[in-house]
C-alpha cells in the first residue's frame, strides 16, 4: 500500500452494514480495504470512497489468503461483518446444509479472516478487531438454533482472542445488534420479500448506518480504550423475542 493513511479491512463489504462501515471508515480518514463475493459492488464503493477492492469468499481459505497478501504487512482496523442467517427451521427440520453454511460463514470465517490479518494487525503497532454479531450470540429463539448457535460461537471466538492477545497492542470488540433493515431476513428467506418484510412490521428498526457510527466510534475511541461489547437494539425492541409492534 502506498497509502499513507491508516489501513482498515471491511469484510462482506456489498451491501448492508458492510458498506455503511467501509464509507463511515473512509469518512474517518482511513484507507478502507472492501472484501466481498460480489466484486462489481466492491469495486464501485472502493472508487467512491477511494478504497480498495478485494474479491472475498470468507468460507474460501485460498480467498482469505489473497486478502491478506493484498493487505500487506499493517492493518490497523479489521471489520469481521460477513455472515448471515439461512432459514428459520426447527432443530427437528433444520437442513444441515444451512447450519454448515452459517458456521463456516459466522464462525469460521471471523477465524481465518482474523488469522490470516493477525500478523499485520500486530505490525501496524496499534491493532483493533471487531466482530459484527448479534444479539443472537446472546440468547435463543425458536427456529433460530443454527443462526443463534454461530453467532454464539462467533462471541466465544471474540471473547477468547480478548484472552489470547492480553498484553499485545490489538484491541477486541463484538458489536451486537438487534434489528437492523437490511438484506439479512431477505437472504434469511431466500428472496422471499413479503416475509422479509414481515419482520420489521409495525416498529422502527436500525438500519445499517446505525451499526456503522457504533463501529466507527469503537474504533475511534484513544487507543488505550477497549469497548468490550457494544449491544444495540431499536427502541421498540427489548430481546430477540419480545418487540413492540404497532398496529
Amino acid at each position: 500500500m502506498t497509502d499513507d493513511r491508516r489501513i482498515a479491512v471491511v469484510t462482506g463489504a456489498s451491501a448492508g452494514i458492510g458498506e455503511a462501515t467501509a464509507r463511515r471508515l473512509a469518512a474517518d480518514g482511513f484507507h478502507v480495504i472492501v472484501g466481498a463475493r460480489r466484486r462489481e459492488r466492491v469495486d464501485r464503493l472502493a472508487e467512491e470512497i477511494g478504497g480498495t477492492p478485494v474479491t472475498l469468499d470468507v468460507t474460501s481459505q485460498e480467498s482469505v489468503a489473497a486478502l491478506a497478501e493484498a493487505v500487506g504487512p499493517s492493518c490497523h482496523v479489521l471489520v469481521n461483518n460477513a455472515g448471515g442467517a439461512l432459514g428459520l427451521a426447527p432443530v427437528e427440520q433444520a437442513d444441515m446444509g444451512d447450519w454448515q453454511w452459517m458456521l463456516d460463514a459466522n464462525v469460521l470465517g471471523v477465524a481465518r479472516v482474523t488469522k490470516a490479518l493477525l500478523p499485520a494487525l500486530r505490525g501496524s503497532g496499534d491493532g483493533h478487531i471487531v466482530v459484527v454479531g448479534s444479539i443472537a450470540g446472546h440468547e435463543v429463539y425458536d427456529g433460530g438454533a443454527g443462526y443463534t448457535a454461530a453467532k454464539h460461537g462467533a462471541t466465544a471466538v471474540v471473547e477468547t482472542l480478548r484472552l489470547e492477545l492480553l498484553g499485545e497492542p490489538i484491541r477486541v470488540t463484538e458489536v451486537a445488534p438487534g434489528m437492523v433493515r437490511t438484506d439479512f431476513s431477505l437472504v434469511r428467506f431466500r428472496g422471499d420479500e413479503e416475509r422479509a418484510a414481515k419482520v420489521y412490521n409495525g416498529l422502527t428498526p436500525l438500519v445499517a448506518d446505525d451499526i456503522a457510527d457504533c463501529i466507527g466510534w469503537v474504533v475511534t475511541r484513544p487507543s488505550h480504550v477497549n469497548v468490550d461489547l457494544l449491544v444495540v437494539k431499536p427502541r421498540d425492541q427489548a430481546t430477540g423475542t419480545r418487540a413492540h409492534r404497532r398496529s
